[in-house]
């Protein structure tokens, strides 16, 4: 069974099999000739370990053992445990020890987190052959906490390994060698935790020397699921050597830096296309070996690296502003670092994109998911009255579920408090009353666990318990009573938003089982988990990866699936602005507002019928010979209507239609004059993911309508054709030269209303290839277009950016690769990518390569 655990910049803890997920600080006890124990982490800043008296130690390998009372401290505060614990409330602590001979009647310290004095966080002892660990909360005495206690026992494989874990209710339990040994609950909240040191050896004050030997030591920002723990005794107290893997600074600075940097400033004119001066700097072989006028890059030596050269004296960028002295910098230092390359080629997924990243991840709902969150937390629908109070969702970046754009204003506000009282109105809040009438805590936190999507802190319980019992000794209701906590519930940011916890340093931390349960549940249904997700969080079965294909498969089985996947590719071709579409009356006298409305209707129904009746690869949405019409939109394309209503249409014997390009939907993307710029930046951004940069400030881009002797085919081969034009526009416009018999509202003609000759035949530059392939009609455009491993990786992209509600950054590219590579092992089908999207790093924090 394989398990889930992050791939973090704790890469060794990862490598070696251990669970790095929320990891704050590992100790593994190897000398290495200073007298500090190190701290490994790479991901927070690592907090060493002093020993108060080193005769009093023996270091030996892989372990330190007390042969005299000392103790070795943290050299600072480890405000990184206490920060994490502070808002989170969870804890493991996991030590890898020898036992010592301790008086059956005295208690030994082996692990102390206090404030150095009279603030005793946690503890973990021995007390003759028995383990004790004491965790403090707003609960407990200031110098001492709750206990749990469990017999030590005798491992069989030398050190035994002791894990503490606390979740945020309260939940803790000890583990010895991996096996859950004693459960308990120790209530309340830990937000009063100070800035913390790290005791070993001894307790804070110095008074309960222990005498043993440690091999490890972790401490973790959350709980470990019984699976975690096991993983880790699996793997073992020995980490691999802090250099392992390491990647050098120039290759990190590359990654982070260089690669972005080189995308969005060079490859305008140096990429495999263009290559002006012959120098392309898509790949590090090409780069390496430069261009017309020498080699452009010389690694460990920017002074003799013409890249360097022209970068420095302004000449590059042509025609552009010039980086900034800092990207200089950056640019020097990669160079003379050993310009290091970790991609096999730099594209338009290294681009800079604004919002991307972890930084991400807290969302507001979207109108939709709102929707769907009350109706399936409370079996209300508000679709209505949604529709009519929220503000209408805006696109960014392609998609309405972007999170940077997903900001609340009044209307917002107003809307919320609307629809809150609507629901809480409508709900049945007896069935979680319960029988006995009493809106107890219980009540609160069975409530709060469906409404607000997982269980609720002692801090989250106190304000709703009050607001109940403020209605009660107002003479309120029982009843009264729970539609007001209820409201209040609909209205907080823990409902508006996906929010997880964050780390107390301000980066992302892994998800638990909640949370993840809820990613899961809005990438394939945009909605909340249903009981049996939630049950596979509470039972810790989301450990395991094939428990979380086995769900996700589930759950695609269920409409919510279906109902999510016309969401993506609606707000992916935006079929909303079919809405708007007012074309010149005088030019389109035959329009009707419900031919966009058919239009809409067979994109919607195509793709359902492909993806999922006939559960076809989603690359064949650009060839299939078949579509939906309504009479009315079949006469519009020149086609005998078949039939009343919207039917299924077999395009076979149509040459001029097949595919989503040859729908309403995306002709219209050029307006009246049927613009081959707009047309042919959709096929460059939406299907071949390739970028070009924008227009110089100042220029002219009117559409420059067709005119007796000048078709619009024409018109751009001139831009194309241009000196000052043709570098950018020759990329895209004659990707839509096969489109050019469709008008601005994709009627097929052979002659425009000039009297114009119109042709299908032309060419597609795939990014990243050295030549066009020609093509001689529209069906061969379709052909080649549904063949190109670069449209299909697209398509995993839009889907991945949906899914996850951000733009995709340089470093998720791995991830979509690999996702890439095992839907398209799988069949490719819109059932497939979700699985393979669900299952990856972007969503588990895990690589799930074989």
């Amino acid at each position: 069974m394989q398990l889930l655990g992050a791939t973090s910049d704790a890469g060794r803890a990862e490598a070696s099999g251990r669970v790095s997920n929320g990891l704050v600080a590992i100790y593994d006890f190897r000398p290495d000739g200073s007298g500090l124990v190190r701290d490994r982490t790479l991901h927070l800043e690592p907090v060493d370990l002093k020993v108060g008296d080193p005769t009093a130690v023996r270091w030996t390998d892989g372990a330190l053992e007390f042969t005299a009372p000392t103790r070795i401290r943290s050299t600072d505060r480890l405000a990184k445990i206490a920060n994490l614990v502070r808002v989170s409330g969870e804890i493991t602590v996991e030590a890898w020890i020898d036992l010592s001979a301790t008086d059956a009647g005295q208690s030994a310290c082996i692990l102390a987190l206090s404030n150095g004095s009279d603030q005793v966080n946690f503890e973990l002892r021995q007390r003759g052959r028995s383990y004790r660990a004491r965790f403090r909360t707003s609960l407990t005495a200031r110098g001492d906490g709750a206990q749990l206690a469990v017999a030590a026992g005798e491992s069989e494989t030398g050190a035994t390994q002791v894990v503490f874990t606390r979740d945020r209710t309260g939940r803790s339990r000890i583990f010895l060698d991996g096996t859950l040994s004693q459960e308990g609950w120790i209530p309340g909240s830990a937000s009063d935790w100070e800035k913390t040191t790290l005791t070993l050896g001894n307790g804070a004050k110095g008074r309960r020397p222990w005498l043993g030997s440690v091999h490890l030591l972790a401490v973790y920002g959350r709980d470990l699921l019984p699976a975690e723990v096991a993983r880790n005794r699996e793997a073992g107290s020995q980490l691999p050597p802090p250099e392992a893997t390491r990647l050098s600074e120039s290759a990190v600075l590359f990654e982070t830096e260089v690669a972005p940097l080189l995308a969005s400033r060079c490859l305008d004119c140096h990429d495999s296309s263009v290559r002006q001066g012959g120098l392309d700097l898509t790949k590090r072989a090409s780069a390496l070996e430069g261009g017309d006028r020498g080699n452009a890059i010389k690694p460990g030596d920017a002074s003799s690296s013409l890249l360097w050269l022209m970068v420095q004296s302004g000449a590059m960028p042509q025609s552009r502003p010039p980086l900034s002295d800092p990207q200089k910098q950056v640019l020097r230092d990669w160079i003379d670092g050993g310009a290091s390359w970790t991609r096999e080629a730099i594209g338009a997924a290294a681009r800079p994109r604004v919002g991307s990243g972890a930084d991400s991840w807290v969302r507001r709902l979207t109108a939709g998911e709102y929707v769907e969150t009350v109706r399936a937390a409370l079996g209300v629908d508000l679709s209505d009255e949604a529709r009519d109070a929220l503000p209408a969702e805006v696109r960014a970046d392609g998609f309405e579920n972007t999170a940077y754009n997903l900001t609340v204003d009044l209307a917002h506000v107003e809307a919320y408090a609307k629809l809150a009282a609507a629901a809480a109105t409508r709900a049945e809040v007896g069935e979680f009353v319960g029988q006995g009438g009493q809106l107890d805590e219980r009540w609160i936190r069975a409530m709060g666990r469906r409404v607000l999507r997982g269980p609720l802190s002692e801090r989250e319980v106190g304000p709703y318990r009050n607001l109940a019992d403020q209605v009660g000794t107002q003479g309120g209701t029982v009843d009264e009573a729970a539609r007001i906590v209820l409201e209040a519930m609909l209205q907080s940011p823990r409902f508006l938003y996906r929010i997880e916890q964050q780390r107390g340093d301000g980066t992302a931390w892994p998800a638990d089982a909640f949370e993840l349960a809820s990613r899961l549940s809005y990438v394939v249904w945009g909605g909340p988990p249903d009981d049996e997700l939630a049950a596979a969080a509470e039972s810790g079965s989301l450990t395991a990866k094939a428990e979380v294909r086995r769900q996700v498969r589930r759950m695609l089985d269920d409409h919510r699936a279906v109902a999510r996947s016309l969401e993506f590719i609606g707000q992916w071709l935006d079929v909303g602005r079919l809405a708007n579409l007012q074309p010149d009356r005088h030019r389109f006298p035959a329009w009707h507002p419900g031919l966009a409305v058919d239009m809409r209707q067979e994109t919607l129904s195509f793709f359902k019928d492909l993806a999922w009746h006939r559960k076809r690869p989603l690359h064949e949405l650009l060839n299939a010979q078949f579509s939906y019409l309504t009479p009315r939109l079949a006469r519009h394309y020149g086609l005998a209507p078949a039939g009343s209503g919207l039917r299924r249409y077999d395009l076979a014997g149509v040459p001029s239609r097949g595919g989503l390009l040859t729908q309403g939907t995306l002709l219209t993307v050029g307006g009246d004059d049927a613009s081959m710029v707009t047309r042919g930046l959709f096929v460059l951004h939406d299907l071949l993911f390739g970028e070009v940069g924008s227009p110089p400030p100042g220029l002219d881009t009117s559409p420059v309508p067709a005119s007796p002797g000048r078709s619009r085919r024409a018109i751009a081969a001139e831009r194309v054709e241009s000196a000052a034009c043709g570098g950018c526009h020759s990329r895209f416009e004659p990707l839509a030269y096969g489109l050019e018999k469709f008008d601005g509202l994709g009627s097929y003609q052979d002659v425009d209303e000039h009297g114009n000759r119109l042709g299908e035949d032309g060419e597609v530059l795939f990014p990243g290839a050295a030549e066009p392939v020609t093509y001689d009609s529209i069906g061969q455009l379709m052909e080649l277009l549904a063949a190109s491993d670069r449209v299909r990786q697209t398509i995993t992209r839009k889907l991945a950016q949906f899914a996850v509600g951000r733009p995709l950054a340089a470093a998720d590219e791995p991830a979509i690769q690999r996702i890439h590579r095992e839907a398209a092992r799988a069949g490719a089908t819109y059932r497939d990518l979700v699985t393979a999207i669900a299952t990856s790093e972007l969503v588990l924090e895990v690589q799930t390569e074989p």
